[in-house]
């Protein structure tokens, strides 16, 4: 049989009412004390996850998320927008691009 994968959002009220709608299990208005409890467990029972974050929560300095990310694994992180930013959001790797290649490397000019 094969290993289930939890799908799990954590961040504000309004945003995880949406993703529970999906079929998320949610950790609605998360902080970064509850997202190392909920990375602790992850890696503990060695589970398969896809861990979506709002922004807040997923540019927080906490040492396990940054592990997660450095060494991979069965955790699979990725950042969603605030409802109310997300016009202005602009993803990491957006300015890690821009970073290395430059601010015309996206087509957008910016």
């Amino acid at each position: 049989m094969a290993e289930e994968t939890r799908m799990i959002a954590m961040g504000t009220r309004p945003l995880m009412e949406g993703f529970a709608l999906l079929g998320f299990e949610t950790w609605p208005d998360a902080d970064t004390e509850d997202l190392k409890k909920l990375l602790s467990e992850l890696i503990q029972s060695g589970q398969k996850a896809l861990l979506l974050l709002e922004t807040y929560l997923s540019r927080s300095p906490c040492p396990l998320l940054a592990d997660i990310r450095i060494h991979g694994g069965k955790i699979i992180v990725t950042e969603v927008p605030a409802i109310n930013a997300a016009q202005e959001y602009h993803p990491f790797v957006e300015d890690l691009v821009v970073k290395v290649l430059g601010s015309n490397s996206l087509g957008n000019g910016s």
